[in-house]
């Protein structure tokens, strides 16, 4: 049974004037917490799809380079997707579900952020409304103003790019405990173990950009140090 249709078929579960936030309740615990992981990547990304007045076939589109859906499961995704658009429970009461769901366990709230930004950048721009939209999910998810830099600067191109931020270390950090936080940062994206933080096989692809970026930093980090 694929994640799509588990999800149907708790929409079609639902007693009649609830939300999708009483779906997203349903699987709080593993395994099933790659489903709600799913609810929230959507249900935040509609929502902030909005952000700037307009949802744009590319946000939309971005959705299935995160997640493949076979052509069987589209119209369950659509219904997902548009229900989360029109939904009445507002984007902060979801990610406020979302963190008390993985508490203390970081990884999986940075893999949403990093969800979110892909989505944010789907049109090629980001913009102000997104960006706002993103500090306070942020805010909400227990990240500091340093670790919300850190992830844009992967994603958002005109954001400032110091490779220190983008691997959340000081410059004053002595050159191999840098390299251990690199090294941490590349196992942490290898797709076995994201999806032991409980992320669903079809959104690996989010630790793409991640890679890239942790990748590039550690490289300019130490040809300055060669």
């Amino acid at each position: 049974m694929s994640i799509w249709t588990r999800i149907a078929d708790a929409l079609a579960a639902l007693r009649k004037g609830e939300g999708l936030a009483a779906v997203f309740e349903q699987f709080r615990t593993p395994p099933e917490r790659s489903v709600a992981f799913t609810i929230a990547v959507i249900a935040l990304g509609a929502k902030m799809a909005k952000a700037d007045g307009l949802v744009t076939r590319d946000e939309v589109a971005a959705f299935r380079e995160v997640f493949t859906i076979a052509p069987e499961d589209e119209a369950q995704a659509a219904k997902l997707f548009n229900l989360a658009r029109q939904d009445v429970a507002g984007f902060e009461d979801y990610a406020a579900r979302v963190a008390k769901m993985f508490g203390d366990d970081r990884a999986p709230l940075c893999d949403l952020m990093e969800g979110l930004f892909h989505i944010a950048m789907a049109d090629g721009e980001y913009h102000e409304a997104e960006d706002a939209f993103l500090q306070r999910v942020a805010e909400i998810l227990g990240f500091d103003d340093r670790r919300f830099r850190t992830i844009r600067a992967q994603f958002v191109p005109d954001a400032e790019r110091d490779p220190y931020d983008v691997l959340g270390v000081s410059p004053d950090m002595p050159l191999d405990d840098i390299r251990k936080v690199w090294r941490d940062a590349v196992r942490e994206s290898h797709p076995d173990r994201l999806m032991a933080r409980g992320l669903p096989e079809e959104a690996i692809k989010l630790a793409e950009a991640r890679l890239i970026a942790v990748n590039t930093a550690w490289d300019q980090i130490n040809g300055k140090a060669a």
